[in-house]
């Protein structure tokens, strides 16, 4: 440190970093990874190669110069005091940016500075930083702490502990009673709401220093807290260690008022740390000695000598043993603490000082600054405000409010509640609140709320019921947008809750909760949704109604649309991760009973070590899936039980098998992928072409059940189609499983819950779009190697056996691009332009209605992972990514490379022409931006076999369900949905449905 300060005062501070990275360099010797310490020879080497072009005397003799002179050698210990001060000396290496303890690496340092662009710029925006304000003054003054210690400040991981104090102040005889408090000079008198609780063991080298840092602590000064000290040793311990308890004791408890009694402890506890906790004296020497000390301290500062000679006359190490023995029980039975622990117990919350580890008089004053601001201020201030009717006058001293205090704090302190606060007293809600009063009410409520967000929508019918069943006080405050482009909410919501309104009030029958909507609009299309708890998994099972596209004046005369949902199943939702590690991306899991061990799989996402699994109430076995993930990693299996309508989140921590530890997890082929057998009556062979598709509303299953036949009547080899369940109507899922019998293909329905951690889409078109593309490694089981994704509205005219065997070239995705031989839409063309001809840097753009998933390599590059991260970084931007499911993979594809299919394997009229028409392998049905043509009306027009497959498909349906084929056909909506790509300067939201 010297020699840095050397170069830097003499040279130039650029020139005294260099040094410093010499010293890097030369201790590494070229690999970055290096742990060796630094060694003298490194530093003097370091020196002479800095300054050995621009000194003017040879380096090595200023080096001597230095050594010898110890120059700069105040500085360095000032440097050192100042971070030993700040907490940072448990720290090897940190990075400090305006206060703020980052990591001291370069992926650190450009995040701190992008969290700490936007708040200097906020503040100069409304003024708060001019040209002359000191920036890291500011922030320091704002919201800073004077000391560095995450386990105060709640930064660390480890989680905090408290502990109610009332039960024992409240037993006969208890310990609390018997405490003398130490405060610090000349507050004696005053309020203090901040009580530490020092539990010492006076036989630790550790409880010793605690007990030294305290007086320190108090002899520095503090207006707020006090200090009891609990004092303890083993039974077995010498006489000295007892004898050092009674002396300390007696001191605090007959003289702690006295102006020098801090002095004469810190002496005393100075010299006993000092001179005898090595052993190695004899007891009778030690005992004398301390004594002598004792008769020295008490002369010194003004204590009667002659007390603490009475006393130490009548000394018995039976009497302090038995003292122990009662507050043994306090400390281990009642507070939890394990014999031999030092410990802090500040009004309620617990630190345990780990042998080896220091509590300084430093923290002390940190952790009551902290417990002062955020918890016992506002409680003190209340119990100051209490009129004690009844209360002799001559007990309301300072230590009742303070032991009031601390007693109220530590039994709130275990109560769990949000870490942040908010001071709604501060609002001027003269005009813009509403106040409901009850006079005998113990509650009251503040609520602020936006009336046209989506949050305000919800709430609101929430206090409605608070207000119903606890009648509270109650005031609540509107907070509108000042100006609205738009209206924010499209949708009607009812917020639905058990209540005591369920309940006759003549008989025993009980009405469950209900919803009523009211004057809604007859010529709005609607769409119904139920918003339920995160955990569950809900879908419809009987609905007559298309729930997607209810038009509520082709009713007739049926008054009321009936709908039943059915809870299918429970979320278990969990996060992974690998010790000193990131989390392990692609681990895989599975799940299930000792009998059937692998009923449900899942893999492990690298955004926040994520994964999920459906599970229904029961008792479940947890483990790594056979293949690469068990023979790299330890888990034992873990017993799960589901034992609530809530779900379950599980934090899971993994760790690599000895000598695996630099194997890549991701790095090569799963073997446990095996291709899934059909079994099938009919005379289809080979192996199985697995489709992907999705839809939602009546009209695009119709869509749907045309595509399947398309495929089937092309092809010789089993398929099996994945339809995503969420969106599928209860009239489908009745009738699929009679056409997969009747025409001899497999089927499944799937689903994944969206992540809560993952930014949601609002709009369920958008979410359709989203599932195509953001779950693709989760989804599926892991067992299935590909997978193709055919939009609903697709005629397939070869066979996807071709397809499906196509050599991707080593890539995750196949997409076919765009065409452009129809020089109409060249407007239209949007990715030739502008923005994403310059990202795209001559790669093609291509469709999303037809693409190629190799699940193994998706997989193994882990390009789900890469296309949340992306997705979650533009979709915050209501102007990005307008066709998500498209422009996505092809956004991303720098980093998921997209095999571009050959052009004939998607035709599109729109785009394409009729000039290609004649080799299309598939025809999409996509939107004409420029003549907006119906699907159904262009379906019949361009693709000739779509109007017997229509009826084949409508046929088999009527058959199924025992209908006629024209109330099918009249039953279908019209059209109102949008799959094109629009350019940059047109609207791309679908045309817009309320929803219910």
């Amino acid at each position: 440190m010297r020699l840095f300060l050397y170069i830097k005062e003499t040279y130039s501070t650029q020139l005294a970093f260099q040094f410093l990275s010499d010293i890097h360099r030369l201790r590494n010797g070229g690999d970055d990874y290096s742990e060796e310490p630094v060694e003298v020879h490194h530093v003097e080497e370091a020196f002479v190669d800095s300054l050995l072009s621009g000194a003017k005397s040879h380096p090595q003799d200023v080096l001597l110069k230095l050594q010898k002179e110890n120059l700069y050698k105040q500085e360095a210990e000032e440097n050192s005091r100042f971070v030993h001060k700040l907490g940072l000396y448990k720290l090897q290496c940190c990075l400090l940016m305006n206060g703020l303890v980052h990591e001291p690496n370069e992926d650190a340092t450009m995040n701190a500075m992008n969290d700490e662009l936007p708040r200097i710029q906020e503040q100069v925006y409304y003024g708060h930083i001019q040209s002359h304000t000191d920036v890291l003054e500011k922030f320091l003054s704002e919201s800073s702490y004077k000391r560095y210690n995450p386990s105060i400040t709640g930064k660390s991981t480890e989680k905090k502990r408290f502990v109610s104090l009332f039960a024992s102040y409240h037993q006969e005889d208890s310990v609390l009673h018997d405490i003398s408090y130490l405060h610090s000079h000349g507050t004696g008198d005053d309020a203090k709401p901040v009580t530490h609780l020092l539990a010492v063991d006076l036989s630790s080298v550790t409880g010793t220093k605690l007990l030294h840092e305290a007086i320190r602590y108090l002899m520095d000064g503090s207006n707020t807290a006090r200090v009891g000290l609990l004092l303890y040793a083993r039974s077995d311990s010498v006489s000295t260690i007892l004898l050092m308890k009674d002396i300390i004791d007696r001191t605090i408890s007959s003289f702690s008022g006295k102006e020098k009694v801090l002095d004469f402890l810190y002496g005393l506890c100075k010299y006993y740390e000092g001179q005898h906790m090595a052993a190695s004296s004899a007891a009778g020497d030690t005992l004398s000695s301390i004594k002598d000390k004792v008769y020295s301290l008490a002369a010194e500062t003004g204590l009667p000598v002659d007390d603490y000679k009475a006393w130490l006359a009548s000394f018995s190490a039976d009497t302090i043993l038995k003292g122990i023995d009662k507050l043994s029980d306090f400390l281990f039975g009642q507070l939890g603490l394990e014999f031999g622990s030092n410990a802090v117990i500040t009004n309620g919350r617990i630190f345990v000082v780990d042998d080896g580890d220091s509590f300084l008089n430093d923290d002390l004053g940190l952790l009551e600054s902290m417990e002062y601001e955020l918890r016992t201020k506002y409680i003190h201030e209340i119990i100051e405000e209490v009129e004690w009717a009844g209360v002799d006058p001559d007990y309301l001293t300072s230590k009742f409010y303070n032991d009031i205090t601390m007693l109220v704090s530590s039994s709130m302190s275990i109560r769990e509640r949000p870490s942040e606060r908010a001071h709604f007293e501060i609002l001027n809600a003269e005009y813009s609140a509403i106040k409901l009063n009850s006079m005998n009410s113990s509650v009251h409520i503040d609520a602020v709320i936006d009336p046209l967000s989506p949050a305000g929508q919800k709430l609101s019918p929430l206090l409605r019921i608070l207000s119903r069943q606890i009648q509270p006080s109650m005031r609540i405050v509107l907070n509108p947008i000042s100006s609205l482009a738009d209206l924010p909410l499209k949708n009607y919501y009812r917020f639905v809750l058990p209540s005591m309104d369920d309940f006759s009030s003549t008989d025993f029958s009980v009405h469950g909760p209900t919803a009523f909507f009211s004057n809604m609009p007859l010529s709005k299309t609607l769409t119904m949704n139920i918003d339920v708890p995160e955990p569950w998994l809900v879908e419809p099972v009987v609905a007559i109604h298309d729930l997607d596209n209810i038009l509520l004046e082709n009713l007739g005369d049926v008054r009321t649309l009936q709908a039943v949902y059915e809870l299918e199943a429970l979320l278990l939702t969990g996060h992974c991760m690998e010790k000193d590690r990131e989390p392990p991306r692609g681990l895989q899991f599975i799940l299930g009973t000792k009998q059937r061990p692998h009923l449900v799989d899942t893999l492990v996402m690298s955004n926040l070590g994520y994964w999920q699994m459906k599970v229904s109430p029961g008792v479940w076995y947890l483990q790594l899936a056979p293949g690469r993930s068990a023979d790299l990693y330890e888990l034992p299996s873990k017993l799960i039980a589901i034992d609530s309508l809530r779900g379950k989140l599980l934090h899971i921590e993994v760790q690599k098998k000895k000598g695996k530890e630099h194997e890549d997890l991701l790095n090569a082929d799963d073997d446990n992928h095996v291709q899934e057998k059909t079994d099938l009556k009919d005379a289809r062979q080979g192996e199985t072409i697995n489709i992907f598709s999705v839809a939602s509303g009546h009209l695009y299953e119709r869509f749907l059940k045309i595509m399947i036949l398309s495929v089937l009547k092309k092809t010789q080899r089993p398929v099996k189609f994945w339809f995503i369940k969420n969106y599928l109507s209860p009239q489908f899922k009745d009738v699929i499983p009679h056409m997969a019998l009747e025409y001899g293909f497999e089927y499944e329905l799937i689903t994944y819950k969206w992540p809560t951690w993952l930014h949601k889409q609002k709009e369920k078109q958008r979410i359709i779009w989203a599932y195509k593309i953001l779950f693709l490694d989760v989804i599926f089981p892991l067992s299935l190697r590909k997978v193709i994704f055919v939009d609903a509205d697709q005629i397939v005219r070869t066979d996807m056996g071709e397809l499906y065997d196509m050599d991707l070239k080593g890539r995750p995705l196949a997409y076919t691009p765009f065409c452009d031989n129809n020089k109409e839409m060249d407007g239209y063309r949007f990715w030739k332009q502008g923005f994403w001809k310059d990202h795209l840097r001559g790669r093609p753009y291509h469709i999303s209605a037809l693409y190629v998933v190799d699940l193994a390599k998706f997989r193994q590059t882990a390009a789900g992972d890469n296309l949340r991260v992306v997705y979650e970084t533009l979709s915050k931007d209501p102007n990005s990514l307008s066709n998500l499911d498209q422009d996505l993979p092809n956004y991303a594809q720098h980093t998921v490379p997209i095999f571009s299919l050959p052009q004939e394997w998607l035709w599109c009229e729109s785009w394409c022409g009729n000039a290609t028409k004649a080799r299309a392998k598939t025809i999409d049905l996509c939107n004409n931006p420029m003549t907006k043509e119906p699907k159904l009306q262009g379906a019949k027009r361009i693709v000739p076999e779509w109007v017997d497959f229509d009826a084949e498909a409508r046929h088999v349906t009527a058959r199924i369900l025992g209908e006629h084929v024209e109330e099918i056909a009249e039953a279908t909506p019209p059209s109102s949905e949008s799959d094109a790509p629009k350019p940059d300067h047109e609207d791309s939201s679908q045309d817009a449905k309320d929803e219910l």
